[in-house]
């Protein structure tokens, strides 16, 4: 949760909060160190991606001592400008995982993405009626309205 988090609102702390330090990430076109990959996401999201949504489910986790692996689906829903039109991008998956229990801490040492199917599709229209409106506005930063009430410190 803390890296889906770090990534929806390109918070590179949080994101690699969620890892061991130099925890391999595989997501197909990055492969490394989980350190360059956040710089990749950032770098690759930043200015492109308008907005980007994560949820997880279905997981599936078998424990054996200090090491648990876990496979989770993933839904990840990106909105995106494609030769000036909206459009947004929805791509499911899910990640495997090997954590490891480090010094009283459970984070992630390996990570592989599969992909299971995505789609891309124009956005005809918005709902704009009163309740979105009023609304306080989404923002990739630690600037969010949800840092106000959970800091980077609580996911340390």
């Amino acid at each position: 949760m803390r890296y889906c988090r770090g990534v929806d609102r390109l918070d590179r702390g949080l994101m690699l909060s969620a890892y061991h330090p130099g925890a391999c990430d595989n997501h197909g076109s990055f492969v490394g160190p989980c350190e360059e990959f956040a710089n990749w996401v950032i770098e690759r999201h930043r200015g492109t991606i308008l907005s980007c949504t994560h949820f997880l489910g279905n997981e599936l986790i078998a424990f054996d001592g200090d090491v648990a692996h876990c496979e989770s689906y993933v839904t990840a829903v990106h909105r995106l400008m494609i030769d000036g039109k909206l459009h947004d991008l929805m791509a499911c998956g899910r990640y495997v995982d090997r954590f490891e229990e480090r010094d009283g801490a459970w984070k992630i040492a390996d990570r592989l993405v599969i992909s299971d199917w995505d789609r891309l599709d124009p956005v005809e229209r918005q709902w704009n009626g009163p309740l979105t409106q009023a609304l306080v506005a989404g923002l990739r930063s630690r600037e969010d309205a949800s840092y106000q009430a959970l800091k980077p410190k609580d996911f340390a």
